[in-house]
């Protein structure tokens, strides 16, 4: 994801610097990047402008890493994006979201309803213990399920659920208090994984978002401190399927929304705080930039840089498992893409 972020960011500047961010031969600096740092050619380029969403992978630096890239032209005002991905409603339809609540400004423990486990997960956390779980917890949070909860009891899976949402409760309120450090450790598995840290490795592949929108890349960074006053930010938690499982998620939504003048509408960022499988951070990036190419008929590229450190992609298994979930993942970006596209594009003719 760092890679991606890095694109994103190098792709802001470009944007940014530019009268008339829009690929043609008026900006050659653009064209050169899309063929240089993206590795798009000639058609490719006039194929993302006429409306196909493109998508590739990046280079991780380590197995665990799962890098993407994507983006895609969209006819309408870049302000519509904002609206869409906020759209919270619209989510909830979605096949693969499950149940998703937003967080209320002060959050409340009854925010949570809904935020529970199935029953195969409920029996993996029968037999958890530090280092081996097939839940992702802090090892606190195992030793205390462990005391707490009656495994013979009739109502166990009531125990554990309102376990889990006062965790997750007081998750949310210790990272309002204290940002990345109260994320904690997770100690599911042999090798623990420190929160904190590794999100903060993921930001630092390259030195594009720190230079070019440092606002952004420090204030995911150090969260609360240091607000801007043209950021936005709403708390939200999901059960989504993705793999095998369904998996409960936090989130962390921040939005920079740019001026009417300026070339960037807004860039929002998905900031995963927890994750019960798959996921031990993960990121996601979308940068909207506005296209004055034609002033009769608005547009923007909506860019996503999409990433995350995964368990079990390692080894030999770990290659193939690897493989599956990089095409998938791409496969879904894709389509996903070009959902946007279509929606919005149909709105906004609908709007007119």
């Amino acid at each position: 994801m760092v890679r991606s972020a890095a694109v994103t960011a190098s792709l802001l500047v470009l944007l940014v610097a530019s009268s008339r961010p829009a690929i043609s031969q008026s900006n050659p600096n653009l064209e050169k990047f899309f063929r240089e740092n993206i590795g798009l050619s000639d058609d490719q380029i006039n194929a993302v402008r006429g409306g196909e969403p493109f998508v590739k992978p990046l280079p991780p630096r380590t197995p665990d890493e799962v890098l993407l890239f994507g983006m895609v032209y969209i006819r309408a005002e870049a302000e519509t994006y904002f609206q869409y991905a906020r759209n919270f409603d619209r989510l909830r339809q979605l096949p693969g979201f499950l149940a998703l609540g937003v967080f209320t400004d002060p959050p409340q423990l009854s925010d949570l309803k809904g935020f529970t486990l199935d029953d195969e997960d409920i029996q993996d956390l029968k037999n958890c213990e530090p280092g081996k779980c097939r839940i992702q917890m802090p090892a606190t949070s195992i030793e205390k399920l462990q005391q707490v909860i009656d495994w013979s009891a009739p109502d166990v899976d009531d125990q554990v659920n309102r376990l889990l949402q006062k965790r997750a409760f007081e998750l949310v309120l210790n990272y309002q208090r204290e940002g990345n450090q109260a994320l904690g450790v997770y100690n599911d598995k042999q090798n623990p994984t420190n929160v904190p840290e590794q999100f903060a490795y993921l930001l630092s592949y390259d030195n594009a978002l720190p230079e070019h929108a440092p606002d952004f890349y420090h204030y995911l960074l150090s969260y609360p401190e240091g607000k801007p006053g043209h950021f936005e930010e709403t708390f939200y938690w999901a059960k989504v399927k993705f793999g095998l499982k369904p998996t409960l998620r936090i989130v962390h939504m921040v939005t920079m929304r740019g001026k009417p003048s300026d070339a960037i509408a807004c860039a929002i960022a998905q900031k995963q705080l927890y994750s019960s499988h798959y996921f031990r951070t993960s990121l996601d990036l979308s940068v909207c930039a506005r296209d004055h190419e034609d002033p009769k008929q608005p547009g923007f590229y909506l860019m996503k840089a999409l990433g995350s450190e995964q368990s079990g992609l390692t080894g030999p298994k770990g290659s193939i498992v690897r493989k599956t979930a990089v095409s998938r993942a791409l496969s879904n970006l894709q389509k996903g893409l070009a959902i946007i596209r279509d929606a919005i594009q149909s709105n906004s003719h609908t709007a007119e």
